[in-house]
């Protein structure tokens, strides 16, 4: 064991030595690995970051809220089948929370309907526009994921009342309110005047696309006075007992709203139960197909520069025969030969795995510095892949030349010009 381990010291001094003799050509060699190792952690980094960011956006969702539509999310195919169906009315989550109070054992826990639509909102000489009027019940206090900065929600009293009183998103009140508490203070939805009774705290975006922190919340009873319903926008939102039986409150959830809506056995059902699960589904594809270019790319780089290590080591070989002849007339092994140059090929890899976990690190803390909302995760098991892939690459690479050169006869290396 002490006479391999010495093998492997002067093995890895005669190979570092003349990797510093080379450095340009060395790092030269390990431009494949180092665009290799860039691109494999870039993929993972992407990866973990949609990851999380897609479980942030559902937590903002709610993992445990089943939504009462008429329309599916995701892609239709019977369009008329679906745009013939009738409206999710508000009134309905009345006749859904009774089933559901005389379910013996019900996984429901309750049905809060919500509306809503765009429209602007203005205070004084401050406006913002786009924003999204959400018209809801004081049971939605039971679903709500968020936290208030300041304020409260509706009670029942304002709520069944049609009070004109709302909540404002966090990013809403900073545009209105610069300088000063939101809370008491009026401003105008679509023209019509609401006191601030509450400020939300900052949630973020869902998957980037939509703010949650670019909304207002009234009660229910005063939407109605001043906005429609259509399709798109009414749904009732359903709290689930237990989310880790999701399935089963689902199955529930269609029979309850069957009865609600009337259906005779053997009709299709005129609404649709959408779930966190549909989104799954759809950012699969967009995972899959980013691992598949990265690993194209990576395979592709990889290939091209253990061919590139290969034939550098091929060189190398040739440029020092002699050498090889001299240690093996004074009795090197086969073994020390062959790991030197088994070494070499290993640490000019290592040396571009390196370099290329340096590059993606920098380039990860450049966009976390310009887009702090994108979610940017470099973890540790990158790292580990990364420093795997290079040492696999460099023994591939490196072995059939370090082979080569472990079976040269001293005699004719030691004649060789």
């Amino acid at each position: 064991m002490q006479r391999l381990w010495n093998e492997f010291s002067e093995s890895s001094r005669i190979a570092l030595t003349q990797i510093r003799a080379n450095m340009m050509r060395s790092v030269l060699t390990a431009l494949g690995v180092i665009i290799g190792i860039v691109a494999v952690t870039l993929m993972g980094t992407a990866i973990n970051g949609i990851d999380v960011g897609f479980q942030n956006s559902l937590a903002m969702l709610g993992d445990d809220v089943l939504y009462v539509q008429k329309w599916p999310w995701g892609r239709v195919d019977d369009w008329w089948n679906y745009q013939n169906r009738p409206l999710i009315r508000p009134e309905m989550s009345d006749q859904l929370n009774r089933v559901i109070e005389d379910s013996r054992d019900s996984l429901l826990q309750v049905a809060v309907p919500v509306a809503a639509r765009g429209g602007p909102v203005k205070t004084g000489e401050n406006q913002i526009g786009g924003v999204q009027i959400v018209g809801t019940t004081a049971n939605y206090s039971q679903m709500m994921s968020a936290d208030f900065k300041e304020g409260r929600l509706f009670n029942d009293t304002e709520s069944a009342g049609g009070r004109q009183v709302c909540v404002l998103g966090f990013d809403v009140a900073e545009a209105l309110f610069p300088n000063s508490s939101p809370l008491d203070q009026s401003v105008k939805i679509s023209g019509q005047p609401f006191t601030v009774i509450g400020v939300l705290a900052k949630q973020g975006a869902f998957l980037g696309l939509f703010s949650f922190d670019n909304q207002v919340m009234v009660p229910l009873n005063a939407y109605r006075k001043y906005f429609s319903f259509n399709s798109n926008s009414s749904q009732l939102r359903v709290k689930v007992k237990d989310k880790n039986r999701m399935e089963e409150a689902k199955e529930e959830l269609i029979g309850a709203m069957r009865r609600v809506r009337g259906l005779l056995p053997g009709e299709r059902d005129n609404f649709s139960i959408n779930q966190q699960q549909a989104f799954r589904e759809q950012l699969d594809p967009i995972k899959k197909g980013i691992a598949f270019a990265g690993l194209f790319i990576t395979g592709l780089s990889l290939f091209v520069g253990a061919i590139g290590i290969m034939n550098i080591t091929f060189v190398s070989v040739k440029e020092r025969t002699k050498e090889i002849g001299t240690r093996k007339a004074l009795g090197a092994r086969r073994r020390s030969i062959l790991l030197q140059f088994l070494i070499e090929a290993v640490s000019i890899c290592l040396i571009g795995g390196l370099i290329g976990l340096t590059l993606t690190f920098s380039l990860c803390l450049i966009l976390q510095s310009t887009m702090p909302s994108l979610p940017v995760v470099f973890s540790g098991s990158l790292v580990i892949i990364s420093m795997v892939v290079s040492i696999a690459t460099g023994i591939v690479s490196g072995f059939a030349p370090a082979w080569g050169a472990s079976r040269l006869d001293p005699v004719v290396a030691l004649r060789y010009e």
